[in-house]
């Protein structure tokens, strides 16, 4: 099992995320973002509105993407 925070996916806490593969990673961080959306957490608010600038463009979407699952694959074990 590896570990990325929030902040390392372009969140805006320390919430850890533990999982065995990337697209579980990611599917947690996703979770997390829409509970802080309804909750309407104010610096997560923000740093979705980051990311949904980062969104408009695929190909800058897909570099970051490519750059997180990298970061993921180089974690050491938990």
């Amino acid at each position: 099992m590896k570990s990325m925070t929030c902040k390392q996916l372009g969140g805006a806490c320390d919430k850890v995320f533990q999982a065995n593969t990337f697209e579980e990673i990611a599917e947690l961080s996703k979770q997390h973002g829409m509970e802080m959306f309804q909750a309407q957490d104010a610096q997560h608010l923000e740093a979705m509105e980051k990311m949904q600038k980062l969104m408009q463009n695929p190909e800058d979407m897909t570099k970051w993407f490519e750059s997180k699952r990298e970061e993921f694959n180089s974690l050491p074990e938990d």
